[in-house]
Order: C-alpha cells, then sequence, then structure tokens
C-alpha cells in the first residue's frame, strides 16, 4: 500500500511539474506611462508619454516564454529642434509599435524579457525657409530593441518596468528616441 501511494505521488509530481510560465500565458491588455527622450535635429527633448498595449503570451518550455504586442502612445510638449536662422522642429502626435519578445521566468511570478520590433510615429515637420515656415505631417517608420522586468501581482494583474531604444527614419536627419515606462497589464 505504501509503495502505491509513493508511486502515485511520485507520478503526480512528474506529470504537474512546474508551472512557472504558465503565470504569464494567454492574452492580456494594459495601460503604461513614462519617460519620453528624443533626439532629432540636434537637440533633445524629455516628454512625459502614456498610452496603452495589448498581445499574448506562450509558454514554450517551463520557464520560457514569448510573445507578440502591440502598442499606441501620446507624448506630451515634445517639441524637438534647434534654434538659429533654420529653425526646423519635429512634434510627435502619436505613435504605435509591434514586438515580439522572449522572456525567462525568475522565481515564480518574474519575467525578465527582452523585446524587439517595429514602430511608427506620426508627427509634424516644420521648417523656416528664409521668412516663410514650411509644415507638414511626416510619418517616420523604424525600428527598437529594449529589455525589462514584468511581476504578478495577482492572478490576473502584473506590472512591468521596461527600457526601449528606437530608431526612426527621418530621411537625412538622425531621429531616436529613448523611453523608461512603467505598465499594469490585465492578464485574461
Amino acid at each position: 500500500m505504501n509503495r502505491l501511494m509513493l508511486a502515485g505521488a511520485a507520478f503526480a509530481a512528474l506529470v504537474s511539474g512546474p508551472a512557472f510560465a504558465q503565470e504569464f500565458q494567454g492574452p492580456y491588455v494594459g495601460v503604461q506611462a513614462g519617460w519620453n527622450h528624443e533626439i532629432t535635429l540636434n537637440d533633445k527633448k524629455d516628454a512625459f508619454v502614456a498610452g496603452g498595449y495589448a498581445g499574448y503570451d506562450y509558454t514554450v518550455s517551463p520557464n520560457v516564454v514569448l510573445g507578440v504586442e502591440g502598442g499606441f502612445s501620446l507624448a506630451a510638449s515634445d517639441r524637438v529642434g534647434p534654434a538659429g536662422t533654420d529653425n526646423a522642429t519635429i512634434d510627435p502626435h502619436y505613435s504605435f509599435d509591434l514586438s515580439a519578445r522572449a522572456g525567462y521566468v525568475v522565481g515564480e511570478r518574474n519575467l525578465v524579457y527582452v523585446r524587439g520590433g517595429y514602430t511608427n510615429t506620426r508627427a509634424r515637420f516644420a521648417q523656416d525657409i528664409g521668412a516663410a515656415r514650411v509644415s507638414a505631417n511626416h510619418t517616420y517608420d523604424g525600428w527598437f530593441v529594449g529589455g525589462g522586468i514584468e511581476r504578478k501581482l495577482l492572478d490576473n494583474v502584473s506590472t512591468r518596468l521596461e527600457y526601449r531604444f528606437s530608431d526612426l527614419d527621418s530621411g537625412p536627419r538622425d531621429y531616436q528616441r529613448h523611453q523608461v515606462l512603467v505598465g499594469v497589464a490585465y492578464r485574461f
């Protein structure tokens, strides 16, 4: 009888295995806010940024998680550009991104991850040419990479801290962005 109970307990332990990554399995939606540092036109500007995101995580092995995510954000007072006779500015209105991430579960409720993907920003570009000011809306496409840590607070609620670097195509000028974001997600 004792052998049968011991064999049953061993079988149950083998079948259940560690379920750490299950903490980060399935769809989620969230909101995020943070710091936005734009570098373009030989100038820099810091701004507040906020937005939302949605994604899906899939457990590949007991501690490895792969996922996809899409996000949308707005930035406040982030007009950047140098002063001078040819004064030019870029004033981003909004941006969105699509990315993939790979993470590793540390402990039972922490996911350390890296992220990379496509980013797009819609902005107004304006430049003084002589006495005239020329402006138009432009779309800037680019890529971003980053990483962070996500922690499950409750069964369906997680929070994260993330850093991102973006490089946006702006023709002959460099247009880059650094972001530090804090997010809260609801996991279904």
